[in-house]
């Protein structure tokens, strides 16, 4: 049976997600500063084919008609985020006014297109001046952060009621100072607990400023999950499954619910230790508004005694022989099913909301035209389990495809395309796909 919008509810939000690196482009327009992600795109082979995200949709110059294209496809909620070292050029210090200006219009012309505006305010870009600092390995990243959201919330939130503090903490601490594989490329584990600590208080900080100063917001953060299981029944595989857990699921939650760090599993993890202070542990908590969770697929986790720390490893999507993304994602629906049953049986959780879901295959424009049918099919069977979780009493508030734009896609550049909207980097021309057409009659009010 194919499902219609009422089956969710009227409250239900649909929207759709972008981030400021990834579209904008107009990287040194402007009185913009740098950004660790500036700086990390120019060193070769660290993105596909060396790819930048100098110009990438160009949405700094092409916001009118890519938001005129929103309201046409009837999407009314918009999640983007603000680029940091835009409108605070050195992180800290002084402001600059036209970045400020970019985002007044931005949210400005959604408004009279009747959009509301979801601003994630930390989307992996950090102020370069702030990452010579230190970065997130510097304790005082918290305050630097804190000054940065109250500058936002004090420009914006006379129009701006919906915030999410962070996006997806789990990945630009392992992936950007853990692995090395993202902005700013620091690797080790000390790099990495002392980001995941700095970045848990900053959650918690940051939540607590925008409501001092707007006691009416509706404040959220975003975490990355993928349901986990083992490769077998095996005890090895159940043990380094319940490890990928923590890491890929539970690690930041569990602090901001006030339930500690989870380090029995990993006893790496209780070096986070090493950087907590007095009353860290309850700087840790903080009762979001909501939380958004992004899901794009499950890891199948078996014991591999040669990974440090955790001896154990994903079998790929590849490996299993199993339908998976350009991304080289398993296609699995369910994920997000269980996901959401997995984090609502958190005792006080909020209520839940899918921020990012979607997926990248290799699309063609053929007489001008984009057909994705894996894509368009994809969507719908999330939907499916969305609507199945709520059925089953789970609070699931809203929905926002990644992404409205095919965009940057970090370390992969260019190549795997997620948007509804098909972009020609060249000629920045847009092609709304199939599945775009899709979403926009599903949204289309009866």
């Amino acid at each position: 049976m194919q499902l219609t919008k009422e089956a969710f509810g009227n409250d239900f939000v649909w929207g759709v997600s972008t981030a400021a690196y990834q579209i904008e482009g107009a990287h040194q327009h402007e009185g913009k500063g740098s950004s660790i992600w500036d700086v990390f795109v120019q060193k070769k082979n660290k993105i596909f084919q060396n790819h930048k995200g100098d110009i990438a949709c160009d949405f700094y110059n092409r916001y009118v008609e890519d938001l005129h294209l929103m309201h046409r496809m009837h999407i009314k909620n918009y999640r983007f985020s603000i680029g940091w070292s835009r409108i605070i050029p050195d992180g800290t210090g002084e402001i600059n006014k036209k970045g400020i200006d970019f985002y007044n219009r931005l949210i400005d012309l959604s408004l009279e297109l009747g959009i509301t505006p979801w601003i994630t305010l930390y989307h992996w870009d950090l102020p370069y001046a702030l990452e010579l600092r230190g970065g997130w390995v510097n304790r005082e990243v918290k305050d630097w952060f804190g000054d940065y959201v109250g500058i936002c919330v004090k420009h914006f939130g006379d129009r701006v009621k919906n915030w999410m503090v962070l996006n997806e903490p789990t990945v630009f601490s392992a992936a950007g100072y853990f692995f090395g594989v993202h902005a700013p490329g620091k690797t080790g584990l000390e790099n990495f607990l002392a980001t995941a600590h700095h970045a848990s208080l900053a959650q918690a900080y940051g939540g607590k400023i925008i409501k001092s100063l707007q006691q009416d917001s509706r404040v959220g953060t975003t975490f990355s999950c993928s349901y986990v299981e083992p490769f077998s029944a095996r005890d090895k595989d159940v043990r380094a499954a319940k490890k990928a857990d923590v890491l890929l699921n539970r690690l930041f939650i569990e602090p901001l619910l006030g339930l500690g760090y989870p380090t029995t599993e990993i006893k790496a993890l209780k070096r986070i230790e090493r950087y907590m202070q007095q009353h860290d542990e309850a700087d840790l908590r903080f009762d979001m508004d909501f939380i958004g969770l992004q899901n794009y697929t499950r890891e199948v986790i078996r014991y591999s005694m040669f990974v440090p720390y955790l001896q154990a490893k994903i079998v790929t999507a590849k490996e299993r022989k199993v339908p998976m993304t350009a991304m080289n994602w398993e296609v699995y629906p369910e994920s997000i099913y269980h996901i959401l049953k997995k984090f609502s049986a958190y005792k006080n959780i909020p209520p839940l909301m899918i921020t990012e879901n979607g997926a990248a295959f290799p699309d063609q424009v053929l007489g001008g035209e984009v057909h994705d049918p894996q894509r368009l099919s994809y969507l719908q069977d999330a939907l499916q389990q969305v609507h199945r979780a709520k059925q089953e009493g789970v609070q699931v508030d809203g929905y926002f495809v990644w992404t409205f734009l095919d965009n940057f896609e970090w370390a992969e550049g260019y190549y795997p395309r997620f948007g509804l909207v098909h972009v020609d980097f060249q000629s920045q021309e847009r092609i709304v796909k199939s599945s775009g057409h899709w979403y926009a009659d599903f949204l289309q009010d009866e």
